[in-house]
């Protein structure tokens, strides 16, 4: 698919073989993928398919960044669609679309992030990306909050623009940070690969494709950039690693029965919950749940206990109250649903 050259893809991690031959670790996978459904592609009748992975990526980055937002070795959830027209690809490609969408908005960044038309890079002429406003990114886009689409600075042209119909006067600056991309390949690797379906006449034709990627660790440090403090983090519920956080303030009698005892309860209703038995002091405790981000957060101890009460605190809606039992679980199950 002529990629193997250092001029078209600059970012490869290549590495000499004993016996001459070359290998490079998988900057993405369409070549490899195209490949497989060889095996899986014949008719038409087996059309359309689309067939996603959970895969680590390697790129060569002259400079990483931030850690996780632009990292040299990072996992990608990638999509491949294998279509028999342009118009069903193109249906397909629509419906991914509205599919990212809600991925970010659950994600709770979809009020910052933009569709936003971009360079195809060595797949195609366009693409179109998902870009997250935040001051830790490093590229520039051009925003329509009212029509939630933006422009690459890179492709920002009068004759984009015109496609879009978009004006320069109602489009903002920023900066920002690419957390997901998609493109429609056409044939540019089922051709050189061969990946042909027979159709009602039994002529063979080249099966359309089209790629969707998201950046699994970008997206986590996309969200965490987006957050208002720099003290501490608060996972949307979505992709918190957990739904509750236990603080048990004694690791030994009735504050640790109820603290067992609620943990018990909650993950009885098919709710995911942490419990922090250590025996350390109430700061270090307290300073870890907020590194760790969850959500919702209940602390036990004596007095509390001795009232009937629960310490509670919905950190996204800044609830800090005291419950008894019957709101708690009230509370939380509702939250859950």
């Amino acid at each position: 698919t002529n990629r193997w050259d250092d001029a078209v893809v600059d970012n490869w991690f290549k590495t000499a073989l004993k016996n001459g031959n070359e290998m490079g670790l998988g900057f993405t996978h369409e070549e490899p993928l195209t490949s497989l459904m060889r095996d899986h592609i014949r008719s038409f009748r087996d059309l359309p398919v689309y067939a996603y992975q959970f895969q680590t990526k390697f790129r060569n980055e002259t400079r990483a960044k931030s850690g996780i937002l632009r990292g040299r070795e990072f996992l990608m959830k990638d999509l491949y669609s294998f279509s028999k027209t342009e118009e069903e690809h193109n249906n397909f490609y629509e419906k991914s679309k509205i599919a990212y969408k809600n991925i970010f908005k659950r994600a709770g960044v979809g009020d910052k992030t933009f569709i936003t038309f971009a360079s195809g890079g060595s797949f195609s002429k366009y693409s179109h990306e998902f870009q997250m406003l935040t001051d830790a990114g490093e590229d520039i886009i051009y925003y329509n909050k009212e029509k939630g689409v933006a422009v690459n600075k890179e492709v920002y042209t009068d004759e984009v623009l015109a496609e879009m119909g978009l004006k320069k006067s109602d489009m903002t600056e920023g900066k920002a940070v690419e957390v997901g991309n998609i493109f429609s390949l056409g044939t540019k690797f089922s051709e050189p690969l061969e990946l042909n379906y027979k159709n009602e006449e039994g002529k063979n034709i080249p099966v359309i494709m089209g790629s969707y990627g998201i950046g699994v660790p970008r997206l986590m440090g996309a969200i965490v950039e987006s957050m208002p403090t720099d003290k501490e983090i608060i996972w949307p519920t979505e992709v918190s690693p957990f739904a509750v956080h236990i603080i048990a303030m004694k690791t030994e009698g009735v504050v640790i029965e109820a603290a067992e005892k609620l943990y018990k309860e909650l993950t009885d209703m098919g709710i995911e919950v942490l419990l922090d038995d250590r025996d350390l002091r109430a700061g270090e405790k307290f300073g870890d749940a907020d590194l760790i981000g969850i959500p919702l957060r209940i602390t036990i101890g004596e007095k509390s206990i001795a009232e009937g009460k629960y310490e509670f605190k919905d950190r996204i809606a800044g609830k800090d109250e005291l419950f008894d039992k019957d709101q708690l679980m009230a509370y939380i199950g509702k939250r859950n649903v």
